[in-house]
C-alpha cells in the first residue's frame, strides 16, 4: 500500500531503538524524511546511518533527553516545521505502590505526560496552519488495563491519554489527527528490563521468566518492533485521516476487553 506520505518530514522521539526505532524505520520506508532523538549519541548516530543506507532519506539526529526543556529545544530547532509527531520515551521503572513518592511521580509525569503534550502543543499549530499533520504517542497497555507494578507508567500515560482525546477532537478539522498506539510487550529492551526484575525477584532463568510472560498472551508470543512500527506508519498516512482520538492496542490479545 502506498501511504501516500513520501517526502513528509517527521520527528521521531526515543528512536535508536525498540518501538521508536521500529516506527522510524516504517517511515522511512515510507519516503518521510527523519529527525530522530534519544539521549545515547553512540546509539542514535548508529540507527541514523542504517535508515539513510537502508531507505535513502534525509535522517537528522539529535542526541538530548526529551524529558527536559534543553532537550526539547534541541529536537524543536533543528526540526523546524514538520508533518508528523512521534511521542515517546521510556517508561518509569516498576514498583510497589507504597514506595513511590512524589519526586517519583513528577519524573514519571515529565517523561511519559508532560512531555508530550509539549510536543504536541509546539508542532501542531503549524500542521494546523497547512492543513495536514499526524500525531502519535506510544503508550501502554495499562492505559486500558492497569498493570499492578507499573503503577507511575498507568498513572502518567492515563493522563496524557485524557488530554489527547480532547485536544484531538479540537484539532481535527485542521486536518491534523492524534491518535495513541498501545503496545504490550515487545521484544525491546523495556521487555528486557522488565524480565530481569523477575529473575532477580523469582531465582529463574531469563529463559523461563519469558516463557512465562509468553504464556500470558494469546498470541503466545511478544510482538516486534517492525509490526508496531508498520501500524504507526498507517496512522501517519494519508489513509488514516478519519481516525481521530483512538486508543489502538497492539499486545497479543493481552488485554482480555470486550471493546
Amino acid at each position: 500500500m502506498n501511504l501516500g506520505i513520501n517526502g513528509k518530514r517527521a520527528v521521531v522521539c526515543a528512536s535508536s531503538k525498540g518501538l521508536g526505532l521500529g516506527c522510524a524505520r516504517a517511515l522511512a520506508g515510507a519516503g518521510v524524511d527523519l529527525v530522530l532523538n534519544a539521549r545515547g549519541a553512540e546509539a542514535l548516530e548508529a540507527a541514523a546511518a542504517g535508515i539513510r543506507t537502508a531507505f535513502d532519506v534525509e535522517v537528522t539526529a539529535v542526541a538530548a533527553d526529551i524529558t527536559t526543556e534543553e532537550g526539547r529545544a534541541a529536537v524543536l530547532d533543528a526540526a523546524g516545521d514538520v508533518d508528523i509527531l512521534v511521542n515517546n520515551a521510556g517508561g518509569p521503572p516498576p514498583g510497589l505502590w507504597k514506595d513511590w513518592d512524589r519526586d517519583d511521580f513528577i519524573k514519571a509525569l515529565d517523561a511519559n505526560m508532560l512531555a508530550p503534550i509539549a510536543m504536541i502543543k509546539a508542532l501542531v499549530p503549524a500542521m494546523m496552519a497547512q492543513g495536514w499533520g499526524r500525531v502519535v504517542n506510544i503508550t501502554s497497555q495499562s492505559v486500558k488495563a492497569p498493570i499492578p507494578q507499573l503503577g507511575l507508567s498507568n498513572a502518567a500515560r492515563t493522563g496524557l491519554t485524557g488530554y489527547v482525546a480532547g485536544t484531538s477532537r479540537q484539532v481535527a478539522e485542521k486536518g491534523v489527527t492524534i491518535n495513541n498506539l498501545l503496545p504490550g510487550i515487545h521484544a525491546t529492551d523495556r521487555a528486557d528490563m522488565l524480565d530481569n526484575t523477575v529473575v532477580e525477584k523469582e531465582g529463574i532463568s531469563l529463559t523461563e521468566a519469558r516463557a512465562r510472560r509468553a504464556a500470558t498472551i494469546p498470541a503466545r508470543r511478544y510482538g516486534t518492533m517492525d509490526e508496531f512500527g508498520a501500524t504507526c506508519a498507517f496512522l501517519c498516512s494519508q489513509h488514516a485521516g478519519f481516525i481521530v482520538g483512538q486508543n489502538i492496542l497492539l499486545d497479543g490479545g493481552a488485554t482480555n476487553a470486550t471493546i
